[in-house]
């Protein structure tokens, strides 16, 4: 047996030993596979110990896996990848979640399904079939299928019969979580096929901002992607929700935590720019309500973030704690005395150049007190880092958790969504998720120097970030990217 393998397995006993022990103290369990999802079954992560140790598992189980399968087998877990988006965005589409969460954890016939939604049984079984290969819905007899853990986050929790007598509002109501596999499935799994047509053709390759996109390429289109989706309903809808999905995934607290607010005076004025309708600002409304806060965006998103806060709360509105505002990011900032800027999910949805220019006005807006905070992804190298071979103005802070040894660095495989999410920017908005040193790299030419860095546990990528001006940046003598 080879020391790696070794390693790896005298790593996951000792995790799994950590994690016996974490939910021993904690009163939870590790959840059941067969089960459908319930928010409640996630609450062995609890504690720190329990988290790493179920991630420790994770990465070592899959690196093993790696080490010990055929290699063809292993490449044809990537290789294969498109033919399980496929599968899965069958049964997707045709309710076959909710269709078997009504039959309940008995399961249901083949025949059965495909008569409650319209498809060919025996192709039907075939999707199914391989997803269930994938740990993706079980088979708990011949051709009688059931949901388990996995394939139940796709259920939106509507009956047949509504999801029948309105397809059109499948998504709307629902956590996100379905939506944002839809859209993942659709107009990202079809742009992605072109990614070497569009990477090979140079008039794409200089194209103007937005366009150039594998997804451009596989439609033929010359339509930057949001108004893609604005001119389809269905589309549009499902990207909202599943944007909504997103927010989900993260602590309800991570605006709390991701600036010093307390220490700010009463009547600090904090802009959100870029912010939607500004949902991540409910949080500090509610704490901190001396703060004043403003929304940016453009005014048709201004006008439905006002529809959100009169609903969920009003008196915000009313009090003048929170004023939405229409505004261009790329034009003058109009807030001179601003004490945080916030950008949220702002600068991956734009290139180099512009993010100089976003930040840029910025920072001419601000004076010696003024903060910023940026909340994004900084992608980790799978590698390991070498601190001692970066600038000096490295921030301890700022390097991402390693996996202790034989993993690797990143976590591997357990990280994907990250590394899914930055190949999303690329298909629909030629783009990207950064790395920390870009993400540095592009608040140095804007005239911003890294103060701290902030990172949630468990998480490899997303981080926090404080910038505050650098004192000797003259704007006007940098030449425009």
């Amino acid at each position: 047996m080879s020391s790696e393998v070794q390693r790896l397995l005298d790593t996951i006993n000792g995790s799994v030993t950590s994690l016996n022990l974490a939910c021993s103290s904690s009163g939870s369990l590790v959840p059941n596979m067969n089960e459908p999802f319930q928010p409640s079954s996630e609450n062995f992560r609890g504690s720190f110990e329990a988290l790493q140790a179920a991630r420790i598992i994770s990465a070592a189980a899959l690196q093993l896996e790696a080490i010990v399968a055929p290699p063809q087998v292993v490449l044809y877990h990537v290789v294969g990848g498109f033919f399980k988006s496929m599968a899965l965005r069958v049964c997707l589409e045709s309710n076959v979640t909710e269709i078997l969460r009504e039959a309940g954890p008995e399961g249901m016939h083949i025949y059965d399904i495909a008569k409650n939604n319209g498809q060919d049984p025996q192709k039907l079984a075939r999707f199914l079939r391989y997803l269930c290969s994938n740990h993706v819905y079980r088979e708990v007899s011949p051709d009688v299928f059931a949901n388990n853990r996995i394939s139940s986050l796709l259920d939106t929790k509507k009956s047949i019969s509504e999801l029948r007598s309105r397809p059109f509002d499948k998504y709307k109501d629902t956590d996100g979580m379905a939506a944002l596999v839809g859209h993942h499935l659709d107009e990202c799994f079809k742009g992605a096929a072109y990614a070497w047509e569009a990477l090979n053709d140079p008039d794409m390759i200089h194209a103007q901002e937005h366009l150039g996109t594998p997804l451009n390429k596989a439609y033929s289109s010359q339509t930057p992607y949001f108004k893609f989706i604005q001119n389809d309903d269905h589309r549009r809808l499902r990207f909202d929700v599943s944007m909504q999905g997103m927010e989900r995934l993260q602590p309800p607290d991570i605006t709390l935590n991701a600036f010093d607010w307390e220490k700010l005076p009463r009547g600090s004025k904090v802009v959100d720019v870029g912010g939607g309708v500004g949902s991540v600002f409910f949080p500090l409304a509610e704490k901190f309500p001396e703060l004043k806060l403003v929304i940016q965006d453009l005014p048709g998103v201004v006008d439905n973030a006002k529809k959100v806060w009169s609903e969920r709360m009003p008196s915000a509105l009313q009090t003048g704690q929170v004023n939405p505002e229409a505004h261009n990011f790329f034009n003058v900032q109009p807030h001179k005395d601003t004490s945080v800027f916030f950008l949220k999910h702002v600068l991956h949805n734009w290139s180099d150049s512009s993010c100089v220019e976003i930040l840029k006005r910025l920072r001419e807006a601000s004076n010696d007190s003024t903060r910023l905070v940026i909340m994004d992804s900084a992608m980790p190298y799978v590698c390991r880092s070498r601190n001692e071979h970066t600038s000096s103005a490295y921030i301890s802070s700022s390097a991402p958790e390693e996996a202790p040894d034989p993993l690797l660095a990143n976590y591997g495989a357990l990280n994907e969504m990250s590394y899914v999410l930055d190949m999303v920017m690329f298909v629909i908005l030629n783009t990207q998720e950064r790395t920390y040193e870009q993400l540095n790299s592009l608040l140095k030419d804007s005239g911003w120097i890294i103060s701290s860095v902030r990172r949630k546990p468990g998480d490899a990528a997303f981080v926090q970030i404080e910038a505050k001006p650098e004192e000797s940046f003259d704007s006007s003598s940098q030449a425009k990217l």
